[in-house]
Protein backbone atom coordinates (compact mmCIF):
# COMPACT_ATOMS: atom_id res chain seq x y z
CA UNK A 1 0.00 0.00 0.00
CA UNK A 2 3.03 2.36 1.20
CA UNK A 3 4.85 1.17 -2.36
CA UNK A 4 1.19 2.57 -4.19
CA UNK A 5 1.18 5.48 -2.04
CA UNK A 6 5.20 6.72 -3.28
CA UNK A 7 4.18 6.00 -6.64
CA UNK A 8 0.69 7.89 -6.88
CA UNK A 9 2.82 10.90 -5.13
CA UNK A 10 5.88 10.98 -7.22
CA UNK A 11 3.15 10.37 -10.11
CA UNK A 12 1.59 13.90 -8.94
CA UNK A 13 4.58 15.90 -8.28
CA UNK A 14 5.88 15.10 -11.33
CA UNK A 15 2.46 16.15 -13.41
CA UNK A 16 2.41 19.01 -11.40
CA UNK A 17 6.09 19.96 -12.77
CA UNK A 18 5.13 19.87 -15.86
CA UNK A 19 2.58 22.28 -15.80
CA UNK A 20 4.41 24.56 -13.88
CA UNK A 21 6.78 24.06 -16.58
CA UNK A 22 4.77 24.12 -18.97
CA UNK A 23 2.78 28.08 -17.73
CA UNK A 24 6.56 29.91 -17.43
CA UNK A 25 6.25 32.78 -18.96
CA UNK A 26 8.14 32.67 -22.70
CA UNK A 27 11.26 34.54 -22.62
CA UNK A 28 11.12 38.67 -23.10
CA UNK A 29 12.27 39.62 -26.42
CA UNK A 30 15.15 42.44 -25.95
CA UNK A 31 14.03 45.70 -26.09
CA UNK A 32 17.07 47.80 -24.38
CA UNK A 33 20.71 47.77 -25.44
CA UNK A 34 23.91 49.35 -25.49
CA UNK A 35 25.68 49.48 -28.67
CA UNK A 36 27.99 47.22 -29.32
CA UNK A 37 29.94 49.70 -30.93
CA UNK A 38 29.89 53.79 -31.72
CA UNK A 39 29.93 55.60 -35.27
CA UNK A 40 33.37 56.14 -34.28
CA UNK A 41 33.05 59.82 -35.15
CA UNK A 42 32.93 60.78 -31.91
CA UNK A 43 29.65 62.83 -30.66
CA UNK A 44 29.07 63.34 -34.63
CA UNK A 45 26.33 61.50 -34.72
CA UNK A 46 24.36 62.62 -37.77
CA UNK A 47 21.85 63.89 -35.03
CA UNK A 48 19.13 61.99 -33.32
CA UNK A 49 18.25 60.22 -37.35
CA UNK A 50 21.49 59.17 -37.44
CA UNK A 51 21.46 57.82 -33.81
CA UNK A 52 18.41 56.11 -34.32
CA UNK A 53 19.83 54.43 -37.37
CA UNK A 54 22.78 53.27 -35.70
CA UNK A 55 20.12 51.85 -32.98
CA UNK A 56 18.28 50.28 -35.34
CA UNK A 57 20.68 48.86 -37.56
CA UNK A 58 22.50 46.93 -34.55
CA UNK A 59 19.01 45.88 -33.67
CA UNK A 60 18.27 44.75 -36.62
CA UNK A 61 21.18 42.10 -37.16
CA UNK A 62 20.11 40.91 -34.12
CA UNK A 63 17.19 39.93 -34.72
CA UNK A 64 14.81 42.43 -33.51
CA UNK A 65 11.36 43.25 -35.51
CA UNK A 66 10.85 46.35 -33.11
CA UNK A 67 11.11 50.08 -34.00
CA UNK A 68 14.39 51.75 -32.23
CA UNK A 69 15.13 54.69 -30.77
CA UNK A 70 18.48 56.22 -29.44
CA UNK A 71 18.39 57.78 -25.61
CA UNK A 72 19.46 61.02 -26.48
CA UNK A 73 18.06 64.77 -25.67
CA UNK A 74 18.54 67.88 -27.93
CA UNK A 75 18.82 71.41 -27.00
CA UNK A 76 17.47 74.73 -28.62
CA UNK A 77 14.40 76.13 -30.63
CA UNK A 78 12.57 72.47 -30.61
CA UNK A 79 14.77 70.66 -27.75
CA UNK A 80 13.42 66.97 -27.04
CA UNK A 81 13.49 64.87 -24.53
CA UNK A 82 15.66 61.52 -24.25
CA UNK A 83 12.47 60.30 -22.21
CA UNK A 84 10.04 61.19 -24.58
CA UNK A 85 11.81 59.22 -27.30
CA UNK A 86 11.84 56.03 -25.96
CA UNK A 87 8.26 54.83 -25.72
CA UNK A 88 6.24 53.23 -23.08
CA UNK A 89 8.14 50.10 -21.65
CA UNK A 90 8.57 47.54 -20.03
CA UNK A 91 12.35 47.00 -21.39
CA UNK A 92 14.55 44.08 -21.24
CA UNK A 93 18.11 43.80 -21.97
CA UNK A 94 19.31 40.55 -24.71
CA UNK A 95 19.27 38.41 -21.83
CA UNK A 96 15.66 38.88 -20.52
CA UNK A 97 16.49 41.37 -17.53
CA UNK A 98 14.17 42.80 -16.77
CA UNK A 99 15.27 46.77 -17.44
CA UNK A 100 12.51 48.83 -16.07
CA UNK A 101 8.53 48.77 -16.37
CA UNK A 102 7.99 52.66 -17.62
CA UNK A 103 9.30 55.64 -18.00
CA UNK A 104 8.31 56.71 -14.30
CA UNK A 105 10.42 53.68 -12.93
CA UNK A 106 13.30 53.71 -14.91
CA UNK A 107 14.03 57.89 -13.94
CA UNK A 108 12.58 57.55 -10.16
CA UNK A 109 9.76 60.54 -11.27
CA UNK A 110 8.52 59.45 -6.86
CA UNK A 111 10.42 59.49 -3.97
CA UNK A 112 9.80 55.94 -3.70
CA UNK A 113 10.95 55.37 -7.55
CA UNK A 114 13.66 56.90 -6.69
CA UNK A 115 14.85 54.64 -3.32
CA UNK A 116 13.99 51.88 -5.69
CA UNK A 117 16.00 52.44 -8.68
CA UNK A 118 15.53 51.30 -12.07
CA UNK A 119 18.11 47.99 -13.27
CA UNK A 120 20.58 49.71 -15.00
CA UNK A 121 23.67 47.74 -13.95
CA UNK A 122 27.04 46.62 -15.40
CA UNK A 123 25.40 42.97 -15.98
CA UNK A 124 21.74 43.99 -17.28
CA UNK A 125 23.35 46.88 -19.38
CA UNK A 126 24.67 44.95 -22.33
CA UNK A 127 24.79 45.19 -25.80
CA UNK A 128 22.06 43.78 -28.50
CA UNK A 129 24.49 40.75 -28.87
CA UNK A 130 24.20 40.15 -25.01
CA UNK A 131 27.81 40.58 -24.38
CA UNK A 132 28.93 42.70 -21.49
CA UNK A 133 30.42 46.72 -21.71
CA UNK A 134 33.57 47.58 -20.36
CA UNK A 135 33.23 49.35 -16.89
CA UNK A 136 35.72 51.07 -14.53
CA UNK A 137 38.73 48.22 -13.74
CA UNK A 138 38.18 47.15 -17.34
CA UNK A 139 40.44 48.02 -20.30
CA UNK A 140 39.74 49.99 -21.99
CA UNK A 141 37.12 51.67 -19.46
CA UNK A 142 33.46 52.18 -21.63
CA UNK A 143 31.36 53.25 -18.98
CA UNK A 144 30.68 56.66 -20.32
CA UNK A 145 27.47 56.49 -22.57
CA UNK A 146 25.83 59.86 -24.67
CA UNK A 147 22.83 61.09 -23.12
CA UNK A 148 22.85 64.93 -23.62
CA UNK A 149 20.05 64.39 -20.46
CA UNK A 150 19.64 65.51 -17.18
CA UNK A 151 19.11 62.83 -14.01
CA UNK A 152 14.98 62.93 -15.34
CA UNK A 153 15.33 62.22 -18.89
CA UNK A 154 15.38 65.57 -19.70
CA UNK A 155 17.09 68.12 -21.92
CA UNK A 156 19.15 71.15 -20.71
CA UNK A 157 17.88 74.77 -20.86
CA UNK A 158 20.65 76.55 -20.18
CA UNK A 159 23.50 78.27 -22.55
CA UNK A 160 25.70 75.25 -22.01
CA UNK A 161 26.40 72.36 -24.91
CA UNK A 162 25.44 69.62 -23.39
CA UNK A 163 25.10 67.34 -26.58
CA UNK A 164 28.05 68.38 -29.01
CA UNK A 165 25.78 70.68 -30.86
CA UNK A 166 22.59 68.57 -30.77
CA UNK A 167 24.96 64.91 -32.11
CA UNK A 168 26.92 66.91 -35.34
CA UNK A 169 30.22 67.77 -33.76
CA UNK A 170 33.08 65.70 -33.54
CA UNK A 171 35.27 68.78 -32.93
CA UNK A 172 34.44 71.73 -30.44
CA UNK A 173 31.59 71.36 -27.40
CA UNK A 174 30.74 69.05 -24.65
CA UNK A 175 27.97 65.88 -24.03
CA UNK A 176 26.35 64.99 -21.03
CA UNK A 177 27.11 61.11 -20.39
CA UNK A 178 25.88 58.32 -18.02
CA UNK A 179 27.51 55.59 -16.35
CA UNK A 180 26.04 52.24 -17.35
CA UNK A 181 27.79 50.54 -15.05
CA UNK A 182 27.00 53.03 -11.87
CA UNK A 183 30.41 53.87 -11.04
CA UNK A 184 32.79 55.97 -10.55
CA UNK A 185 32.70 60.09 -11.44
CA UNK A 186 31.22 61.26 -8.04
CA UNK A 187 27.57 59.81 -8.56
CA UNK A 188 26.01 56.50 -9.56
CA UNK A 189 23.64 57.67 -12.20
CA UNK A 190 23.23 55.96 -15.59
CA UNK A 191 21.91 58.73 -17.72
CA UNK A 192 23.34 61.61 -16.39
CA UNK A 193 27.27 61.84 -14.49
CA UNK A 194 29.43 64.33 -16.35
CA UNK A 195 30.33 66.30 -19.24
CA UNK A 196 32.66 64.68 -21.84
CA UNK A 197 35.98 66.47 -22.48
CA UNK A 198 34.91 67.68 -25.86
CA UNK A 199 32.89 65.58 -28.88
CA UNK A 200 35.50 64.10 -30.90
CA UNK A 201 36.08 60.61 -30.83
CA UNK A 202 39.35 60.79 -28.84
CA UNK A 203 38.15 62.98 -25.85
CA UNK A 204 34.99 60.81 -25.54
CA UNK A 205 38.17 57.40 -25.41
CA UNK A 206 40.21 59.88 -22.88
CA UNK A 207 37.09 59.85 -20.15
CA UNK A 208 36.04 56.60 -20.44
CA UNK A 209 33.91 56.18 -23.09
CA UNK A 210 33.88 55.35 -26.86
CA UNK A 211 30.61 56.95 -28.11
CA UNK A 212 28.28 54.40 -27.34
CA UNK A 213 24.67 54.54 -26.94
CA UNK A 214 21.33 53.74 -24.49
CA UNK A 215 19.35 52.08 -26.98
CA UNK A 216 15.21 51.25 -26.28
CA UNK A 217 12.30 49.58 -28.23
CA UNK A 218 9.67 52.74 -28.92
CA UNK A 219 7.09 50.07 -29.59
CA UNK A 220 8.15 47.45 -26.48
CA UNK A 221 5.22 45.50 -24.55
Amino acid sequence: MKKVSLFLAASAVAVLGGVAIAQQAPPQPMSFFVTSVGLGKGADLGGLAGADKHCQALATAAGSKFTWHAYLSTQGAGAVNARDRIGQGPWFSAKGARIAGNLAELHGDTLDLARLGNSVTRVTAISEKGDPINGVGATPNQHDILTGSKPDGTAYTDAADHTCKNWTSSGEGSAQLGHHDRAGGGNISWNSTHPSRGCSQENLVATGGAGLMYCFAIDAK
